[in-house]
């Protein structure tokens, strides 16, 4: 990551406008509120995500921004305007959709220039834009060519140099990925943010699938039942969730309930099965004693061992249950004498190598007083 990457955080800025405003609004089918009292800000040249399960209103969203459902109540502000009565297409917005939406009797170029054409810009220019955009997207040497002509990669890139050839201030990606087969859905990941970087256009990505979030946003906004749960970098999306909701959306997680217990301004007891010891976490506030919880913990963050370790503060035995083979790591699932199961996962450095651990052999799990989180939402 560039200094320049790592600057960019505008939404730490007092000083910085956001590009985008949503104000207390709320969006109702019927008796259905599909968005419920929302506000949220996003700053230009980000890439945001807006993440959560089918339903939970994020396409509802992206529609209210294109304009092709307006909101029941509150405001959406695009650089201070409000565009509630500003139609689709005089929006400085584009947006491309999951079906790419391309014209199969035009070619590869014309498809890029069919916008273009029926705007006001000057027909000399045209030319030169969508060369600008075949050179962007490396499309080049299939300007020619018809959509059937090309593989998946290739039509998801020309829909986006369609979208991206007007210029927009903001481009809305709905599951633009969401046809390709993994490994180049993985690709396309990086070739989309180096495109969002070379043009500073604004982009807001619809998904479900939380590695691709994590992958391309720079930031996230985890929703549930039309509301924002949590909006953060990735990094903090993952290390430090708000909730339950969010600690088990995104990413492989263990959480266990238990009930808080002795509390200092670091560290906080937490039990959770009977004739085991109590889990040593760290609280974000001092937690009053009783107070019911949940530690949230990520399986590469827990130890697994033969031996007992004495330099954690939190060590428990157990027996291997269960045991998942990924190629680059390997996921224990561990029963502990009360039934609690937990995960634990190793990296598998070696191409070659015995496993550590077999099924049924008693292990030791641990991990430090600051590897999960305690919750109380």
């Amino acid at each position: 990551m560039t200094a320049t990457e790592q600057a960019f955080a505008p939404w730490d800025d007092p000083g910085q406008k956001p590009l985008i405003q949503f104000r207390n609004v709320t969006k109702r089918f019927g008796t259905f509120t599909a968005i419920d009292d929302l506000t949220l800000d996003i700053f230009e040249q980000e890439f945001f995500a807006l993440l959560g399960p089918s339903g939970c209103g994020k396409t509802t969203l992206m529609r209210m921004l294109a304009g092709f459902e307006t909101p029941t109540e509150g405001t959406i502000l695009l650089e201070d305007q409000d565009i509630a009565p500003v139609p689709p297409n005089r929006r400085a917005v584009n947006m491309m959709f999951q079906s790419y939406a391309l014209f199969p009797h035009l070619s590869v170029y014309d498809n890029i220039a069919f916008g273009l054409k029926r705007s006001d810009m000057p027909r000399d220019q045209i030319d030169a834009r969508v060369q600008e955009m075949l050179r962007l997207t490396r499309l080049a040497q299939f300007a020619r060519r018809k959509p059937h002509q090309i593989s998946g990669g290739q039509r998801q890139r020309v829909a986006l140099a369609r979208s991206l050839a007007k210029a927009p201030k903001l481009l809305l990606l709905d599951e633009p990925m969401g046809a390709l087969d993994k490994k180049l859905r993985q690709e396309t990941q990086f070739e989309l943010m180096d495109i969002q970087e070379k043009t500073g256009t604004t982009f807001v990505i619809v998904t479900h699938d939380q590695e691709e979030a994590m992958t391309v946003a720079s930031r996230v906004a985890v929703m549930d039942h039309g509301r924002i749960v949590q909006v953060a970098t990735p990094a903090d999306i993952y290390e430090s969730p708000n909730s339950v909701y969010v600690a088990d959306f995104i990413g492989d997680v263990n959480i266990i309930q238990g009930n808080a217990g002795a509390s200092d301004t670091t560290r906080t007891e937490i039990h959770w099965l009977e004739g085991q010891p109590p889990i040593i976490g760290t609280a974000a506030r001092v937690l009053a004693e009783g107070t019911i919880c949940h530690f949230a913990i990520r399986p590469e963050k827990v130890s697994i061992s033969g031996e007992k370790p004495m330099d954690r503060a939190n060590v428990f035995l157990g027996k291997v249950l269960d045991i998942a083979y990924l190629g680059n790591i390997s996921t224990y699932h561990v029963e502990l004498s009360g039934g609690q199961i937990i995960k634990a996962q190793t990296a598998n450095r070696r191409r070659i190598s015995r496993r550590s651990f077999n099924w049924n052999d008693p292990v030791w799990l641990s991990w430090t007083d600051t590897a999960g989180v305690v919750l109380t939402e």
